[in-house]
């Protein structure tokens, strides 16, 4: 695999930053038209909705009911190598959920699956969102690994868990 993790954060003096190396040389369209997900013709499609909204293409394809978030996740996973996880029958113990904000659980679309030592593995819509992986490093002190899920489980699995704290 060839994608590459360096953690964020100061090391030495040294500032990291975080790579992400695609397994597979791809645009997430091409893997889909690849697929069957989509045609060319659709795929253009999308493309000019997505430049025209200024979303992502995932979201584009998703509002315009040509793809489904799971046809995005498997794309991803294809094109980035993230394992995917479903979250619907997925246990998360009450003190991984007390380790991130609700906050941003939700304005990052991401819920803490495991925590290990100093260790925090993420479920995220958007596993590329460098952003929102370094916001969760700073306010759990943790080093973060993320898994990709589709956003209605994220979304499902905060209410789940947030809900009834």
């Amino acid at each position: 695999m060839e994608r590459t993790l360096r953690i964020s954060g100061k090391a030495s003096g040294i500032y990291w930053m975080r790579h992400f190396r695609k397994t597979v040389n791809k645009q997430l369209g091409e893997i889909l038209v690849e697929r069957g997900v989509l045609s060319k013709a659709k795929l253009e499609e999308v493309l000019a909705f997505q430049k025209e909204k200024n979303v992502l293409f995932g979201e584009a394809l998703v509002t315009m009911k040509l793809g489904t978030e799971e046809d995005v996740v498997q794309a991803l996973t294809c094109q980035y190598g993230f394992p995917y996880l479903p979250l619907a029958n997925y246990e998360i113990a009450p003190e991984v959920v007390a380790t991130v904000p609700l906050e941003l659980c939700k304005q990052y679309c991401l819920v803490p699956i495991d925590k290990i030592g100093r260790s925090l593995t993420l479920a995220m819509a958007n596993p590329l969102n460098v952003q929102a992986l370094e916001e969760v490093e700073k306010a759990t002190s943790c080093s973060v690994q993320a898994f990709v899920s589709t956003a209605t489980e994220i979304t499902s699995a905060v209410n789940r868990y947030y809900e009834t704290r």
